[in-house]
């Protein structure tokens, strides 16, 4: 494997990509006893249309998060037990781009990797098992929807987008899982998790060229093409609902404003473009910044209330959230100035001070082994080393924010979803 420094932030990491295609990072932590390894595989909530070999496909929505329950199955009985056996604690997520399987262990490294290769790797899936997992997914899609927190991005989503898949919930909807099928899992198994889309990172006191043995052996030895993704025509910059209210059981009403963003493009610029958008969120709504001081005290936001920036492949948006009684004022609020900063731009001496917090968080971020797996993958699926955030970071300006706020936080681009009490008028 490959030995790559970075001195600028205190790591190593070993690279390498096997011939099947698979992506491996390992970071060493000598000091450490516990060990951590995350596979995730390019495959989330939004790949519902794909085309393989020209031909194209349109699933239900949900079968990313579907299979992901369905993967553990296997044909000696459940992985999870095999866990168990060996002092492994493995779970699993579903994100809108991604699907992960990871484990921590303090022993038995080997057997714990092994298992987590094997598994990921065995589409193993019956009809009968399949449709008593129907049950326990639709339990936990109405879960999600008594959820308001859950519930207020929803609606956001669906009003936001004219098509893009991320309208739907990661999970689906109870109608869209009672469409999937044994043959749908091994359909979408095929299509996307093939060594050559995937990637295992494991940060702990391992040896990389060990790891990259055990990966070898264990899983399938072709690199096989992968399904093209398809997420439709690119989404119009303006948003087609301005506002979404929904009521159910909160003491108090909720929202998100979110703002469309120009979608990132690939490598480099895809982090700069979420770095961009988390400073423009510290450094006009964040604790110290004079807006927020102001709703505070006006008593319009809460301790609840936090702003950032997120993407997906052809989707982006900057966001305002909390609980409030008028988020109206709040969106309203957060407009003028945004409008008033793209005028003027930030204090250099304030832009340089949320510069070097953002670092710092950053910095101290790499402590968290699952944290630093999720961004090495994430990243990595964008085509950029999660390493180089420090150069990504310190080549935005003042004057980057600025433009971004004066595209961005505009009327035209705004939805505003709420969810209040049942009851309120």
């Amino acid at each position: 494997m490959k030995r790559m420094e970075y001195a600028d932030i205190g790591e190593t990491c070993y690279t390498a990509t096997l011939p099947n295609g698979l992506q491996i990072r390992v970071i060493p932590k000598p000091d450490f006893h516990r060990i951590y390894a995350f596979y995730a595989v390019h495959y989330g909530s939004i790949d519902t249309t794909f085309s393989v070999g020209g031909e194209k496909f349109r699933t239900p929505d949900g079968v990313a998060h579907y299979l992901e329950h369905k993967m553990f199955d296997m044909p000696y009985g459940d992985a999870m037990s095999r866990f168990a056996d060996y002092g492994g604690n493995p779970n699993a997520f579903t994100s809108h781009t991604m699907t992960a399987y990871y484990f921590d262990c303090t022993e038995r490294f080997e057997e714990n990797v092994t298992t987590l290769l094997e598994f990921v790797s065995t589409p193993y899936f019956t009809q009968k098992s399949v449709e008593k997992e129907s049950g326990i997914i639709a339990q936990e899609i109405r879960m999600y929807e008594d959820s308001a927190g859950s519930r207020v991005y929803d609606d956001l989503f669906r009003a936001m987008y004219e098509h893009h898949p991320i309208r739907v919930p990661i999970a689906g909807t109870v109608d869209s899982i009672q469409e999937i099928t044994a043959d749908t899992l091994t359909q979408c198994h095929a299509a996307f998790y093939a060594p050559s889309n995937a990637l295992l990172c494991v940060m702990g006191n391992v040896d990389a060229d060990r790891v990259a043995e055990i990966a070898e052996k264990v899983l399938p030895k072709k690199n096989v093409p992968i399904a093209a993704h398809d997420y439709g025509a690119a989404e119009s910059m303006r948003a087609p609902q301005r506002r979404t209210l929904r009521k159910m059981e909160v003491s108090m009403p909720t929202f998100v404003a979110g703002f469309k963003a120009e979608p990132a493009a690939f490598g480099a610029e895809t982090m700069k473009a979420e770095f961009l958008g988390d400073l423009a969120a510290d450094l006009l709504t964040g604790i110290s910044s004079p807006i927020y001081q102001k709703l505070y005290e006006q008593g319009l936001i809460d301790a609840s209330f936090s702003a950032g920036y997120e993407s997906v492949t052809g989707a982006a948006m900057f966001s305002v959230s909390g609980d409030s009684r008028d988020p109206e004022a709040v969106t309203n609020a957060v407009m003028r100035e945004a409008e008033r900063a793209a005028k003027s731009g930030f204090d250099e001496a304030y832009f340089a001070r949320m510069m070097k917090a953002t670092l710092g968080r950053k910095l101290r971020d790499l402590d968290s082994f699952e944290s630093t797996c999720y961004r090495m993958c994430e990243y990595a699926f964008a085509g950029v080393d999660y390493f180089s955030f420090r150069n990504v970071l310190q080549s935005i300006t003042n004057e980057d924010v600025r433009l971004f706020l004066e595209n961005c936080i505009r009327e035209e681009r705004c939805t505003l979803s709420v969810i209040t009490p049942k009851g309120e008028k």
